[in-house]
C-alpha cells in the first residue's frame, strides 16, 4: 500500500549521496578508512574507548555473547518487550534467556524483579533501552555488580538517549547501537558494538572479520572461530555523514515528538510517551498507549483505520515469549508475563520521522482523536 504518510523515513541528503558516490570511485569498497571513521565518531560521541562496526544490531549482540563467553548451560536475564533479536542473540550460543516483565510507564525491564530470577546458572544481564528510553542503570550496574553478573545494554533504538547526563551505550560491559532504516541515524543496514574493555573490543574485533588478528593479520590466517560481520565502506560513508548530523538529526526528532505531545496531550482514551526522570530520550518512535477497554482487537481495528485514510501505523512491540517459535522452544505461554503483554495490546506507533511536517502531524493527530473517539 503507497501510504500518504509513511510510519517511517530516512534523512538522506546530498552529503550522504556523495560520500557513496566517492567510495564507488574508489577500489577500497571494503575495510577501508571510512569504517575507522565511522568507529572512532562513533565511540566518541557515546563515551567509550572502544567500537567495532558489524552488519546489524544483531550481530554485534552474538558477537557480545560469544566474548562473554556465555554458552551452553548459561543463563541470560532479559524483557519479553523488544525486538526479537535481543533474546536470539542469547540462544545463537545456546544459552537461554529468562525473561523478567517490564515496568508499565518506561516498557523497559523492571528491576524490581531481576534478582528473583537469578539462579546459579545465570551469567548476565541484557537489558535494553526500549524505544530510546534508557533503562534504569544504577539499579542494573548495581544487581549486576551484587550477584557478579556481566552487564550488555541493546542500545539499538536509542542513539544519542541520556541517563543522569551520560550517553546510551554507555553502560555495562558492553552495548550495541543498530543503524536499520526506521532509526535516528541509518546505512542500510548495519551495527555497532561499544565497549571500554580492550579484550571484549578485540575479540569482537576478530570475529567480526572471521577471526583474523586484529592487528597485522595475514589474511588467510584465522585465530579464532570468526564470521563475516563486517560493514561495507559504502554503508560507513553513509554512516560518517550521518553521525556528523547527529545534533541535527536528534533536534529534528525532538521537534516532531513534542508536537506529537502538544497535540495528543489529554485526548481521552490515549496516553502520550513517560519520560523518567533523568532521562532525555532521542525519538526512536513515537509510541502512544491505549487504555484498557481498547485492547486487542479494537487497537487492530485503529491501525486499519488509520491506514485507510493513508497514515501508515503498528503495532510496538509483539512480546517475545508468545512469538511461535518461542512457545515451542521455551513451552512459554500467556500469562507468564501480564505487564508485557498488556502493553503489547495497547501500544501503537505512529508515524515519525525527522522531516514530518506540522501539517501531516495535525492529519494524523485529528484522524487518531476522532478514531478513538468513535
Amino acid at each position: 500500500m503507497n501510504y500518504k504518510i509513511p510510519l517511517s523515513k530516512p534523512d538522506i541528503t546530498e552529503k550522504e549521496t556523495k560520500a557513496v558516490l566517492e567510495v564507488l570511485k574508489t577500489p577500497h569498497l571494503s575495510l577501508g578508512e571510512n569504517y575507522l571513521e565511522f568507529e572512532e565518531i562513533t565511540a566518541k560521541f557515546a563515551g567509550v574507548k572502544y567500537a567495532v562496526t558489524v552488519n546489524s544490531g544483531t550481530s554485534g549482540l552474538h558477537l557480545i555473547i560469544r566474548a562473554l563467553g556465555i554458552g551452553e548451560g548459561d543463563e541470560v536475564i532479559t524483557t519479553p518487550f523488544s525486538f526479537i533479536a535481543s533474546a536470539n542473540c542469547i540462544l545463537f550460543e545456546k544459552a537461554k534467556p529468562v525473561f523478567v516483565d517490564i515496568n508499565e510507564k518506561t516498557f523497559n525491564i523492571d528491576v524490581s524483579k531481576i534478582e528473583e530470577k537469578i539462579t546459579e546458572k545465570t551469567k548476565a544481564i541484557l537489558a535494553v533501552d526500549v524505544f530510546s528510553q534508557p533503562a534504569d542503570w544504577d539499579e542494573l550496574k548495581r544487581i549486576a555488580k551484587k550477584h557478579n553478573l556481566y552487564l550488555i545494554e541493546d542500545s539499538a533504538e536509542a542513539l544519542g538517549s541520556e541517563y543522569k547526563g551520560k550517553k546510551c551505550g554507555s553502560f555495562g560491559d558492553a552495548a550495541i547501537f543498530a543503524y536499520y532504516p526506521n532509526k535516528q541515524i541509518t546505512t542500510g543496514e548495519g551495527g555497532m558494538v561499544l565497549t571500554n574493555n580492550k579484550k571484549i573490543f578485540e575479540a569482537c574485533r576478530s570475529m567480526a572479520n572471521q577471526g583474523r588478528k586484529v592487528k597485522n593479520g595475514k589474511w588467510l590466517e584465522h585465530m579464532m572461530l570468526g564470521y563475516n560481520y563486517r560493514l561495507d565502506e559504502m554503508s560507513c560513508a553513509l554512516g560518517v555523514v550521518q553521525m556528523k548530523r547527529i545534533n541535527e538529526i536528534l533536534k529534528k526528532r525532538k521537534k516532531v515528538a513534542e508536537l506529537y505531545n502538544k497535540k495528543l496531550k489529554g485526548v481521552e482514551g490515549l496516553e502520550i510517551p513517560y519520560i523518567a526522570k533523568g532521562n532525555n530520550l532521542s525519538w526512536f518512535v513515537y509510541v502512544v498507549k491505549l487504555a484498557e477497554n481498547f485492547s486487542g482487537k479494537k487497537r487492530d481495528k485503529i491501525i486499519k483505520e488509520m491506514a485507510a485514510k493513508g497514515m501508515q501505523c503498528s503495532n510496538y512491540f509483539q512480546t517475545i515469549h508468545l512469538q511461535p517459535f518461542y512457545r515451542n522452544t521455551l513451552a512459554s505461554k500467556e500469562g507468564d508475563f501480564p505487564v508485557a503483554e498488556d502493553i503489547s495490546k495497547r501500544t501503537i506507533a505512529l508515524p515519525f520521522f525527522n522531516d514530518l511536517s506540522e501539517k501531516d502531524i495535525d492529519f494524523v493527530a485529528e484522524n487518531l482523536k476522532n478514531i478513538v473517539k468513535k
